[in-house]
């Protein structure tokens, strides 16, 4: 998908605090082999590098948009590389800490890849995942009541994203099951504070608008756009809007 960076990192304060809480769950320790499965522009990445002494971190993503910003970062220690996530879960690589900030929504069939995630991870390591829960959040529902309505449902060819997140019981389960063990699973709303309506079209055209407006052609973005704008304003029509941001995150290590 073409990610845009600038549109992202609109919201820069904001998509960073789940980050702060996942990198709570890590167990620091010096000397240890990361990767960052989704690091997107790289700013959070850097932070994870330099919480870890002595560590040498790599950052995997599928944007080539987003690593072009993410590069200027690179220094000794954190390295950053074009791959998708499915292919660094496959290419049987074994790290101290498999770190993943806000990504691996975009892969289908959590049942799946949770335990192969796991699996990346030697014995007495670790996993730390965090994930947007956020999918039945009205913004979202809009995005899929927009795309089965004309001229978009035939644009699309009836095509609408198919969420892949789990509940936190489910990830516990897959967790335990595959050999993870020190299980931490919760889910946290984020309390974000808004502007306006219009400010919550800005946040999802960075994220959950994308696989749509990458498959609408260019003529009906501006309609799609004009639409979901309309409908988010008749709900909240005066600000400030109070978007509680649902986000699940999860640590387990792989006993030694």
């Amino acid at each position: 998908m073409p990610w845009n960076p600038e549109q992202y990192l609109q919201f820069e304060a904001e998509r960073a605090a789940p980050f702060v809480d996942l990198l709570a769950l890590v167990r620091v320790r010096p000397g240890l082999r990361v990767i960052d499965l989704g690091c997107g522009t790289g700013e959070l990445t850097r932070r994870l590098a330099d919480a870890l002494p002595d560590s040498n971190v790599l950052g995997v993503d599928n944007s080539p948009e987003m690593l072009a910003r993410a590069a200027g970062l690179a220094r000794p220690g954190l390295a950053f590389a074009e791959q998708r996530i499915e292919d660094a879960v496959a290419d049987g690589a074994q790290w101290d800490l498999v770190f993943s900030h806000a990504a691996i929504q975009w892969v289908p069939d959590h049942a799946a890849l949770v335990p192969r995630l796991l699996g990346m991870v030697r014995p007495g390591g670790q996993l730390a995942v965090q994930l947007p829960s956020n999918h039945d959040h009205l913004t979202h529902r809009l995005i899929l009541t927009l795309a089965g309505a004309e001229p978009f449902r035939s644009a699309l060819g009836g095509w609408t994203r198919q969420v892949p997140v789990l509940d936190l019981a489910g990830y516990a389960d897959l967790l335990y099951h595959a050999g993870g063990r020190e299980l931490t699973v919760f889910e946290k709303v984020y309390p974000h504070v808004l502007a306006e309506a219009d400010a919550l079209a800005a946040w999802t055209r960075g994220t959950a608008l994308v696989p749509y407006l990458e498959r609408l052609p260019a003529d009906l973005h501006g309609p799609f756009l004009d639409r979901y704008r309309a409908a988010l304003r008749a709900q909240w029509p005066r600000g400030p809007v109070f978007y509680g941001f649902r986000r699940t995150l999860f640590a387990a290590t792989r006993p030694a």
